[in-house]
This record gives structure tokens, sequence and C-alpha cells, in this order.
């Protein structure tokens, strides 16, 4: 498994590494030299970063992965916490990826899943386009 990388930002970044493998890739670089590919969760401002990193979405993804529950409503029992809001912020999280359904057949209960090791923040506090304040 890898981790889930969440960045800032806009999507230049993303493009440019994109770019790059893909150039490697077209002039003979043998595939498995290339870095393995992470998945990336990539959003536009703070704002929206801090709505999917709640403290109460954190808590479910460590409920999550810790205690491996068969439901929505067992996952709601671990936090101690309301079903409905459980259910809304675990389908807001499958929505991006974040979290997934085992056996999500109908008529039976679905199973969070984290399908991850973990998560990898990556904050870049400096615009590359500007002169960095630290050394100006």
């Amino acid at each position: 498994m890898t981790k889930l990388k969440i960045t800032v930002g806009s999507v230049d970044g993303l493009a440019e590494r994109t770019s790059d493998r893909l150039a490697a890739v077209e002039s003979g670089t043998d595939p498995e030299n290339l870095d393995e590919v992470q998945p990336e969760l990539r959003f536009r401002s703070y704002s929206e970063l801090f709505d999917l990193l709640s403290e109460q979405r954190i808590e479910l993804l460590e409920a999550i992965t810790t205690h491996e529950p068969e439901s929505i409503r067992a996952t709601a029992d671990i936090v101690d916490r309301d079903y409905k809001t459980v259910h809304r912020q675990l389908g807001e999280l499958a929505e991006l990826g974040v979290v997934e359904w085992a056996d999500a057949k109908p008529g039976t209960a679905k199973k969070p899943q984290f399908p991850y090791d973990g998560l990898e923040i990556d904050l870049d506090l400096v615009d590359d386009d500007r002169l960095d304040p630290a050394t100006a």
C-alpha cells in the first residue's frame, strides 16, 4: 500500500510532474525505474483542506484503521457520535476517494475502509514564482 498525498495549490505542479514522467517514458527510461505513482488529492485552498481534515474526520480515519468496524453504525459507536453525522462524513470521504466501502452489496451494511498506509500532507508555503521571504 501507499500513502495518500494531500496537497494545496494549483494543478500546475501536478501537471508538471506528470509531464516529466511522460517525457522520461518517451525517452526510453525503464518504467520500473520511475518513482511509484502515489495517489494525490489536491485542494485549491487551505479552507478546503481543513474541511476534509477536521478533527472529527481524522478521528473517523483512526477509528476505521484501528478498529476495522463492520458498518457505519459500528463506526459511529466507536467514535461516540450520531449515526447520521458519521454516515454523511464517511460518504464525503468516500466521494473524495479517502475511504472505500468493502463488500457494499445491496442489502448489506457498508464497511468503511481506509485503503492507504497513511496520509502525507505536502504544503508549499512559499510560491516558487516569488522570492522566498526567508532569504530576502
